[in-house]
């Protein structure tokens, strides 16, 4: 009879080191560099406070990353403001060496909602932080013997989830707002209103219906209608369950579309904004 061989559980494995032989590295791989450019992209708009909003032509066209306008830039009136100009109390705290831009007042909460997100956690711990990389792939070795999840400092934030959650859902109204009023237009001539659509009113309009998919599929937001039981009855409460479960199904597909869509939302608006590209009237 064979001599048994004592093997310590759990087996450690190096940075990168695994027994799979698929492809494993494309999925992290693409994670990090959609992620990045979205963040380097996001980053750049916010601080340009400038080319948010694009009124040629009679359209009415705001960026989601501007949007709600608490306040115009000084010097700026673009009529998508809530409260005018910038004040000056606010510019005289405002730091010297940042260009003011409305968009640093209020992406925190939208920003926020999606770093906390499960889905995205999941993700970008595994892209930049190597958390493993992947399934059954090794990890840096000092955070094996350090690893304390997400029950202490400073993990225990993305806790905060729940709360942006209630952010998101107002978000959600503003940009379909925001969408409605793409369908406005106002004729150069007589100033008056009337009904239009612009590539940019679809544009828009897409927007809030990607962030819908994605918010409405939230795990926080499926335990929020659920009502927190352990058993679920029938009537409206089932069906409103049962249709963010249908839409958590696919919230990674959700995830991302809707992640690209409100760049390109701000790519859009600000391209027409600098003249480089011409909104097409449809109607």
């Amino acid at each position: 009879m064979s001599r048994g061989i004592d093997v310590r559980l759990p087996q450690v494995r190096k940075l990168g080191e695994t027994s799979r032989t698929d492809a494993w590295w494309v999925q992290p791989l693409l994670t990090f560099l959609g992620l990045a450019a979205f963040i380097v992209y996001s980053t750049w708009a916010a601080f340009q406070g400038k080319n948010f909003s694009y009124d040629g032509g009679g359209a009415h066209y705001l960026s989601p990353f501007y949007s709600p306008l608490l306040w115009d830039p000084p010097g700026m009136h673009t009529g998508h403001a809530w409260f005018g100009e910038a004040p000056s109390w606010l510019l005289s705290i405002w730091p010297s060496f940042i260009v003011f831009s409305p968009a640093l007042l209020i992406l925190w909460a939208p920003g926020g909602f999606r770093f906390t997100c499960y889905y995205y956690r999941g993700a970008y711990y595994k892209a930049f932080w190597a958390d493993p990389m992947n399934c059954a792939v090794g990890e840096p070795g000092f955070r094996k013997e350090a690893y304390r999840g997400e029950k202490k400092l400073p993990l225990i934030f993305q806790n905060v989830h729940r709360y942006f959650l209630y952010l998101a859902l107002l978000f959600l109204v503003l940009l379909a707002y925001d969408a409605v009023h793409a369908y406005i237009f106002t004729n150069p001539e007589t100033k008056r209103n009337g009904f239009g659509i612009g590539v940019g009113s679809l544009v828009l309009t897409i927007n809030p219906i990607l962030l819908g998919g994605y918010t409405l599929g939230c795990h926080s937001f499926r335990h929020l209608i659920g009502g927190r039981k352990d058993e679920l009855g029938g009537g409206a409460g089932k069906k409103a369950y049962d249709c963010a479960s249908c839409l958590n199904r696919g919230h990674m597909l959700w995830a991302w579309m809707s992640l690209f869509w409100v760049g390109f939302t701000d790519f859009y608006v600000r391209m027409c904004a600098s003249g480089h590209w011409s909104d097409f009237r449809i109607l």
